[in-house]
């Protein structure tokens, strides 16, 4: 998760104000704990620990659960967030309707080409679309409802609008989104090179460390008892190069991508098989995952 570092967020950044939090935070990263737990490991009382526990949970950190134990009913606790990440540099706001800058979401089920392997599927909010490890069902003309999708090698291309008008240049193209790899069930040691293209250039490949199940993703649905969950990446393309999340990750600059008015952009995510780690892709939409977007993409002149 990106955090801007601003007023509006206190309540998040002052959880770190505070060295019991931080040692909370510490002790749950090994296990879960209880109220009674925590109180005992840290020397505090468990009338105190209840209320940090309290701000970390109003804030989205950690994630708390009834469960019955030896002495009745005990609230267990557990992280929520994997990783936090502080954006102290924020581009200035645009107007609403600043012509040198558009952004449009696309479902991650509408994808206009394939090609994948099993293990691979789909999934909406409601359910399961078609039968798991067919690739048919990637056919299937309900696809555009998925929210969840995997395949364990293959890619697959999205078309992006191009609002482009006249001869406009474009200096930076940014795409965000959630995956993660694809292990049968799950397996989060489960590395996989995920190579990002536009317009049929490769920008950036990036191994994902896993495949993530251990924890219920924050909007993936009850039923679903799979891979819970993503990491939010952001690849940018820019006259200085192309990055991940920051990250210098090639040389390819926007120029080369050859981005005109009146013509479509290609998007593609693809682990193909002869990737030194191929562990799959899989992606997250708006119902499902811990963050409720599909694939963002930024177009700026």
């Amino acid at each position: 998760m990106n955090l801007k570092v601003t007023t509006q967020n206190m309540s998040i950044l002052e959880c770190f104000s505070s060295e019991t939090r931080v040692r909370i935070i510490e002790l749950l990263n090994g296990a879960p704990y209880n109220i009674g737990e925590l109180a005992e490991a840290l020397g505090v009382s468990s009338a105190m620990i209840t209320k940090h526990i309290q701000k970390l949970e109003e804030a989205g950190i950690i994630a708390t659960e009834n469960v019955v134990g030896k002495r009745g009913t005990q609230k267990r606790c557990s992280l929520k967030m994997d990783q936090l990440v502080l954006v102290l540099r924020q581009e200035k706001a645009e107007p609403e309707h600043d012509a040198t800058k558009y952004s449009v979401e696309l479902p991650i089920g509408q994808y206009y080409r394939y090609e994948v392997q099993p293990t691979c599927g789909l999934a909406s909010s409601d359910g399961q679309i078609g039968m798991a490890d067919d690739p048919r069902y990637f056919d299937d003309p309900d696809h555009t409802k998925a929210e969840h999708l995997w395949f364990a090698s293959g890619y697959l291309e999205y078309r992006i609008p191009n609002y482009l008008v006249g001869q406009s240049k474009p200096t930076r193209i940014t795409v965000s989104l959630e995956i993660c790899s694809e292990a049968p069930h799950y397996n989060e040691n489960w590395p996989s090179d995920i190579t990002f293209s536009l317009n049929g250039v490769d920008v950036a490949t990036w191994t994902c460390p896993g495949d993530f199940g251990s924890k219920r993703g924050v909007y993936t649905p009850d039923w679903w008892i799979h891979t819970q969950y993503g990491l939010h990446k952001t690849i940018s393309v820019t006259q200085e190069g192309s990055f991940i999340d920051g990250v210098r990750s090639s040389d390819v600059r926007i120029g080369d991508l050859h981005i005109h008015s009146g013509q479509e952009l290609l998007f593609r995510i693809a682990c193909p098989e002869t990737a030194v780690h191929c562990g799959g892709v899989s992606l997250f939409g708006k119902g499902f995952g811990n963050y409720p977007q599909h694939i963002v993409v930024t177009l700026s002149c």
